[in-house]
């Protein structure tokens, strides 16, 4: 008996000690972050017209991430990124996190010029950080994805920058539901009509302006056409989720009709705020997707 514990017990410190050098490992292999916050991007900025900066230390020349964050244009904040910045840093990426104004303080219209005025900011002065202005892929989650999706494809938000979709490398929306406007519109008030139930007060009819033509015109869809210079495509949703996977089939169709590389990777198991959450996580299937997608995009 005396002999068994003692087996066990050496059972358990060679257990302990194992999973203490694995911890030690994965943290010496983390790339030291070097962090500069509340860098603006307009003057004078409002609090939200603010990046955020995450790079290697020692970086030069690296391809950059643009992350915009979600909350349905009115909540989130650039600092919700989660594991993002130390898995891109990991890979030899600066990560940006990019701020912007808010509903209902200011209109759609502002909301996606603010996102191209942070790209035009992180266009001039990424180099000083050590990132590739030639080299941005942009991403986005919710309603970040829809912000993302429509400076990838409406070029005249860039263009009024003295920009253009060259700079920009891919484009990953994550688990957006406004690719089509309209089509959302449609979609969640008939299902809201048949029930017999109210109508959002604040919905997606008056937050993209409560007239048909900005409905199309803040819809990706819209914009895609062959010529443009429009980016490589990963289109990241909850494979359960009926409203993200439709609008993600229905952009991946147009893009792919349009000749533009596209990429639709349904996630199983999880969930809107999950899928966001795991991105990063070297387990997480859509992070894997994504890092192929990025590899391939900088070929």
């Amino acid at each position: 008996m005396k002999q068994h514990i003692t087996t066990l017990a050496i059972l358990f410190l060679t257990l302990l000690n194992l999973t203490q050098t694995r911890a030690q490992t994965a943290a010496s292999a983390q790339t030291k972050l070097n962090v500069t916050r509340d860098l603006p991007y307009a003057d004078p900025a409002d609090p939200r017209q603010k990046v955020d900066i995450y790079a290697p230390e020692g970086a030069k020349n690296l391809p950059v991430v643009f992350w915009i964050h979600g909350g349905g244009w009115q909540v989130g904040d650039r600092t919700n990124i989660q594991v993002k910045p130390q898995a891109f840093v990991d890979k030899g990426f600066v990560f940006v996190s990019t701020g912007y104004r808010l509903l209902p303080d200011v209109d759609m219209g502002t909301i996606i010029r603010d996102v191209a005025r942070s790209v035009h900011w992180v266009h001039d002065h990424i180099a000083e950080h050590g990132g590739d202005p030639k080299r941005i892929l942009v991403m986005g989650h919710s309603a970040g994805a829809q912000l993302a999706a429509l400076i990838c494809t409406d070029d005249r938000y860039l263009q009024a920058e003295g920009l253009s979709l060259a700079i920009v490398k891919g484009c990953v929306p994550v688990d957006g539901d406004t690719y089509d406007v309209p089509a959302i519109i449609e979609t969640v008030e008939t299902r809201l009509r048949v029930h017999g139930l109210p109508m959002p007060k604040f919905g997606h009819r008056l937050k993209f302006g409560n007239d048909p033509a900005k409905h199309r015109d803040f819809s990706a869809v819209t914009h895609v056409a062959k010529g443009k210079g429009i980016p490589p495509f990963l289109i990241l949703h909850v494979a359960d989720h009926p409203d993200t996977t439709a609008q993600a089939q229905r952009l991946g169709a147009v893009l792919k009709d349009a000749g533009i590389p596209t990429r639709i990777f349904a996630a199983k198991e999880t969930n809107h705020t999950k899928l966001n959450d795991n991105l990063g996580l070297p387990d997480d299937p859509a992070t894997k997707a994504l890092f192929e997608f990025v590899a391939e995009s900088l070929k």
